[in-house]
């Protein structure tokens, strides 16, 4: 379910909370290629479904970074904020990703609001801490901690 705040206010109360899951995500290999095709990233391991078949995941894998970039998409699933001018994604403080993700698996995002802190120009900062699950694994795909910038 959507969590809609209006204006900064209603994002400095946001603190602390869980912001749930997402919808389920499933990762293909055309999705993989695209990714590889933007990225000039072609490591036989996502693109090559036959030679990694032999490999050490038994199957071609997303890139890490594939994974970490559909946190954008996912993450609007969970919060959409209204009444500000501008949002930016502000960067990250940490990101890891401690499971592969194998094509054809389903992946969602479950966020919490860290903190949220007034910065100069009329805006607030929101530390968020990201988890991407993956369906059926004990171990997410991806932990990252991100910063983002909203301003009046």
């Amino acid at each position: 379910m959507t969590t809609t705040v209006h204006g900064l206010g209603e994002i400095k109360a946001l603190a602390g909370a869980d912001l749930g899951h997402s919808e389920w995500l499933e990762i293909t290999q055309e999705r993989v290629n695209t990714f590889a095709d933007a990225t000039d990233d072609h490591q036989w391991i996502h693109v090559d479904p036959e030679r990694a078949k032999e490999g050490p995941f038994g199957g071609p894998i997303a890139h890490g970074y594939l994974t970490l970039s559909l946190v954008i998409p996912l993450f609007t699933e969970l919060l959409d904020i209204r009444g500000v001018t501008m949002s930016v994604n502000y960067g990250l403080e940490k990101a890891r990703f401690p499971s592969p993700v194998k094509v054809g698996a389903k992946i969602r995002l479950a966020a919490a609001v860290a903190s949220v802190d007034d910065v100069p120009g009329d805006g607030v900062q929101m530390l968020l801490d990201f988890t991407v699950e993956i369906d059926g694994s004990a171990k997410p795909a991806c932990v990252a901690r991100v910063i983002y910038r909203h301003y009046a």
